[in-house]
């Protein structure tokens, strides 16, 4: 489901103007990666949690050239799903 499906679905759902829903939905990621390069959590009970991860420091090998180069450490965004989303999908 793309982004203006999400919107299409919403607007239909609640009576409302597609464009008026694309600007919420556009202005929530907004939000969240906002939120997320300050280095916040953002919780959503019932949904899940958007949260910054932290990846270690590693040596990788370059194949082509047979060479070892260093990977730095760096955050990465990640979503956790909250049990209740968990098993809602898993019911199908």
């Amino acid at each position: 489901m793309t982004k203006a499906e999400v919107c299409s679905e919403i607007a239909r759902t609640l009576g409302m103007e597609k464009g008026a829903v694309l600007d919420v939905v556009e202005k929530f990621m907004e939000v969240v990666k906002d939120s997320l390069a300050h280095g916040e959590n953002v919780y959503l009970r019932g949904f899940g949690s958007f949260i910054v991860k932290t990846r270690a420091e590693k040596t990788a090998r370059n194949i082509s050239k047979n060479t070892a180069i260093r990977i730095p450490a760096h955050k990465i965004p990640a979503f956790k799903p909250a049990n209740t989303f968990k098993e809602e999908v898993a019911k199908g």
